[in-house]
């Protein structure tokens, strides 16, 4: 995380015995800050999305339209910020 940017906000929506599902919201430049991820898990954007994904090989821009998917496993780390300049949000679902 570089202090610098705004934090992107989660939401959960539900958190049971199968699944976690998380809406994030993000401001322009807001991020998630640094994570790995535990769990394998799916994403759908809820708006369009510019993604800037920080990695440990670097950052890449990734762009999605709404209601598109992509799923990735368990041991994903990145830093997850708006690269774009109008708010974006997306839903998380982790699969435990």
């Amino acid at each position: 995380m570089t202090g610098a940017r705004p934090q992107a906000v989660p939401t959960i929506l539900l958190d049971d015995d199968v699944v976690r599902i998380t809406r994030w919201d993000f401001q322009p430049d807001a991020e998630t800050g640094h994570h790995v991820h535990g769990m394998g898990y799916v994403v759908v954007p809820m708006t369009d999305c510019q993604f800037l994904l920080e990695e440990p090989t670097g950052p890449r821009r990734v762009d999605m339209a709404a209601g598109a998917a992509y799923r990735r496993d368990a041991g994903v780390e990145h830093n997850v910020v708006n690269g774009g300049d109008a708010p974006m949000a997306f839903i998380e679902i982790e699969y435990k």
